[in-house]
């Protein structure tokens, strides 16, 4: 009897691979169309394979605790032609595609005829065939072609050491070579354009901001965001000599929160999550040309008149870009009050090697319902964000800590 292949299915726009944790049918067993007879385990969740159609099981080449890709065949089914006929699928006849080599006569950048990697088995089922060296088996669905500044030769990635250039620099050219190579011909064009332009030398602080957030983006990172009522910080600061921003009450406000819970603020290292013996809390003082994050150590042991004469100190010292290193290092969570710019709404990134950034926006009038005079009055609110790293914090636990940050706002006495 003609067969049909039990094939990975795709089990969602992430998933490339999954594991076998269960096999329900052995040789000989009849099934019916859509009966689940393989359980799968993905990073997400476990899934059931389906048969294709009815008939019985010929053999399941599938093994316990395996991982395939998506796409591979995990076994066949002994159906009628009918059914048969349906699945079977023949491979196309291999295109062929001129390209040309980006150098002459560099053997280390020749770009050879590419062909499609596909096998017909015995049954006449198109199975994808991985290149030579590749220890992946079965079939797995890839763009064929990658846009921007992909694929690059060792001249090229040596010029751009050269150049010190990285591959965020290049990612607005187009390659033009085979493959979608950029080509060292494409790097000195693009090059070429620039010094046609307005340019100048980037300051240290500038790079440094720069090589911050790349490394940054390296990581999975969120936002959750909500309002918080600023009427109570507002009068509580009329009380107090000197009179601490909105900011600095934020500040003292996300340490207290972590010193209730400073697993809030742990990092990721490894298989480790590694807790921070010290509520350290970074402010974002705007200096010449970038931003430069000084560190209030043990901030949940620091009163806010203590907060505010050490913030005046800082700001005089990033004005004068004289906040060295080690006033830099070591803190757990950042605190951005960007409304001081008039922005009301913002999702700023944490440093590398912090968890949380706390962001606070412009303070605006708004109608608010007070129940004990059965009408509106204005009160002042201001939007408030916390992004975070979701290695290691999930969402519930940042809108906790976001929640009682917003609690502490809106009873200053208590800071």
């Amino acid at each position: 009897m003609p067969q049909v292949p039990i094939i990975m299915p795709q089990l969602g726009e992430s998933i490339a691979e999954a594991t076998i944790v269960d096999i329900k049918v052995k040789p000989g067993d009849e099934v019916a169309a859509d009966q689940e007879i393989i359980d799968v385990e993905t990073n997400k969740a476990v899934m059931g394979v389906t048969t294709p159609c009815k008939g019985k099981i010929d053999k399941i080449t599938a093994q316990l605790k395996e991982t395939y890709p998506i796409g591979s065949v995990l076994g066949y089914i002994e159906a009628s032609e009918a059914d048969a006929s349906r699945f079977k699928k023949v491979a196309p006849p291999p295109s062929q595609t001129e390209v040309a080599e980006e150098i002459p006569a560099r053997a280390d950048q020749e770009v050879h005829e590419s062909k499609p990697h596909f096998a017909v088995d015995g049954e006449g089922y198109k199975t994808f065939a991985p290149s030579s060296g590749s220890s992946i088996t079965g079939g797995l669905h890839v763009p064929v072609i990658t846009k921007g500044a992909t694929f690059m030769s060792p001249r090229v990635r040596a010029r751009m050491a050269e150049l010190q250039l990285t591959n965020a620099d290049l990612a607005g050219i187009m390659g033009t070579g085979a493959g979608n190579r950029v080509t060292i011909k494409d790097l000195e064009n693009f090059l070429h354009k620039i010094d046609n332009q307005t340019a100048e030398d980037a300051s240290a602080i500038r790079t440094g901001v720069a090589d911050a957030m790349r490394r940054s983006w390296t990581r999975p990172l969120s936002t959750v965001g909500s309002s918080v009522n600023l009427e109570p910080v507002l009068q509580d600061r009329q009380s107090r000599d000197p009179k601490p921003g909105p900011g600095l009450y934020a500040v003292r406000a996300l340490a207290l929160a972590l010193a209730e819970n400073p697993k809030a603020a742990a990092k990721l290292i490894g298989n480790r999550i590694v807790e921070s013996n010290s509520i350290d809390i970074g402010i974002a003082v705007e200096a010449e040309d970038g931003i430069m994050v000084p560190v209030i150590r043990s901030a949940d042991k620091t009163s806010l008149a203590d907060l505010t004469s050490k913030y005046q100190e800082l700001v005089d010292l990033g004005r004068k870009r004289r906040i060295s290193p080690d006033m830099q290092a070591g803190g757990i969570a950042t605190v951005s009050n960007f409304g001081t710019f008039g922005v009301e709404w913002g999702t700023p990134i944490p440093l590398p090697d912090q968890t949380l950034l706390l962001g606070l926006g412009a303070g605006k009038k708004v109608p608010s319902w007070d129940e004990s005079k059965n009408q509106f009055v204005p009160k002042t609110e201001a939007q408030i964000t916390l992004s975070f790293d979701h290695r290691s914090i999930d969402g519930g636990g940042a809108a906790r800590l976001l929640k009682g940050v917003i609690e502490l706002l809106e009873a200053p006495k208590e800071l």
